[in-house]
């Protein structure tokens, strides 16, 4: 059986005072938030760096963006760890 093809969806956001559309087979709502915290990343920078570019901004919004991905990414590591250890298979 044929699965049924997932619904696309476009969406305009403003990231940084300049206008994205992005595509996703997620929800509008999922594309916004994730827009809003890119920008919110990347003003919060331009405030504290004024001098920098905007393509500066963005290297650092994303330089930002991944630690908090890898130091997430330990926590729950180191979660499943504890987890295991707690309550070993077999």
């Amino acid at each position: 059986m044929e699965k049924a093809p997932e619904k696309i969806n476009r969406i305009k956001v403003n990231i940084n005072g300049e206008d994205y559309y992005i595509k996703g087979a997620v929800p509008d709502e999922y594309i916004r938030q994730v827009a809003s915290y890119v920008d919110k990343k990347m003003t919060d920078l331009s405030r504290s760096h004024p001098h920098l570019n905007a393509a500066r901004i963005a290297v650092l919004a994303a330089l930002n963006i991944t630690d908090e991905l890898f130091k997430l990414k330990q926590e729950y590591d180191e979660f499943l760890n504890m987890l295991e250890s707690e309550n070993p298979k077999g």
